[in-house]
């Protein structure tokens, strides 16, 4: 019997976008850093589930079979 195959960590470094000097400021509220998306297939490697530590806390990412997904925290 094989022993199942393990996720490997996905690392993503996204750089913050730099407001210029000669713009005015802005509320933190409203200075918000875009990420790129990550693709739900390198989430899962092929997997119908993967468990996701958020915060000391850990949740389910699951895929059905209709390729609906489902978050469970």
């Amino acid at each position: 019997m094989s022993s199942p195959m393990r996720a490997k960590p996905i690392l993503q470094t996204v750089e913050p976008r730099r407001i210029p000097a000669s713009q005015p400021r802005l509320s933190p509220a409203s200075l918000r850093i875009e990420s790129l998306p990550v693709e739900s297939q390198a989430l899962l490697q092929g997997q119908r589930t993967v468990t996701i530590s958020h915060n000391g806390e850990i949740d389910r990412l699951q895929e059905t079979r209709l390729g609906k997904r489902i978050l469970t925290k």
